[in-house]
């Protein structure tokens, strides 16, 4: 099952970085994680930045300084803490990351167009599932590999601190078999 799966991940794979390299063709991969890490976490300083993305400060450093001059990220001094720096996206980051998902959707709309509706449901709810469980830290997770939870902290991250209980979740409203998507509307939940 998990070799099945990791081939049709290819695909899913291939649609994330065709709709990156169209996006955000003017950053490398490093800095659009770097971006993703910073819209998760507001105001997080360059040590945990660094920790993170697995970068060492001085890396994290330089990578940050080629964000502020591309107009993606803003520096300022930490409110608790004059000497550190905390980081914001800019609003062309957000547009970016904005026009990323967008297009992201629609390649997925194309292909998912063409499944049957039945596949398009089981899909559905097998990606639920599977996103439950791994937010919940249900499934064992590989070192380095962040699942996030609904508030955004990381199972399992030492800079973290203690996680509270999750609030209770609104049930996911669900379509009946056989009835189509509306235009425009994508079946997946969540997406990066």
């Amino acid at each position: 099952m998990s070799a099945a799966l990791d081939e049709a991940a290819g695909t899913l794979l291939a649609v994330w970085e065709a709709a990156r390299e169209r996006t955000t063709s003017r950053l490398s991969g490093a800095q659009l994680r770097a971006v993703m890490v910073v819209e998760q976490y507001d105001g997080i300083n360059l040590r945990r930045l660094a920790t993170l993305t697995d970068m060492l400060l001085s890396s994290a450093s330089r990578l940050c300084d080629r964000l502020v001059a591309a107009g993606m990220l803003e520096r300022e001094p930490g409110r608790y803490d004059r000497r550190e720096i905390s980081l914001h996206l800019t609003p062309a980051a957000r547009r970016l990351l904005a026009e990323l998902r967008t297009d992201r959707r629609h390649r997925l709309e194309r292909i998912l167009a063409g499944m049957s509706v039945d596949g398009r449901a089981a899909l559905l709810r097998g990606m639920r599932e599977f996103d439950e469980v791994g937010r919940r830290g249900e499934a064992p997770v590989a070192e380095g590999w962040p699942v996030l939870q609904p508030s955004g902290e990381r199972i399992g991250d030492p800079l973290a601190g203690p996680t509270p209980p999750a609030p209770a979740a609104e049930p996911t409203p669900t379509r009946p078999a056989g009835e189509p998507y509306p235009p425009g509307e994508p079946p997946a939940a969540r997406t990066a």
